[in-house]
């Protein structure tokens, strides 16, 4: 499990999420762990691979067939 430390967030801030955990029958933790479970799991991560951003960018081109190239050396 991984930890997180979180700086510099501001007195209101912090009252809220006091309260909105107090709310919920939370620990402030739960509650962060909770908001960012929600949050972040319905959405997937976007690919990040060099061929997945290639792809995305010219998926919308239509009949984009290309020809590969023909070989004239020898294979090492």
């Amino acid at each position: 499990m991984a930890t997180l430390t979180v700086r510099g967030l501001d007195d209101e801030l912090h009252a809220r999420l006091r309260v909105h955990a107090a709310q919920r029958g939370r620990s402030m933790e739960a509650e962060v762990r909770a908001i960012l479970q929600d949050r972040l799991s319905s959405s997937p991560l976007p690919a990040s691979g060099l061929g997945s951003r290639m792809h995305a960018r010219f998926a919308a081109i239509e009949d984009a067939e290309l020809e590969p190239p023909s070989r004239s050396e020898v294979p090492r």
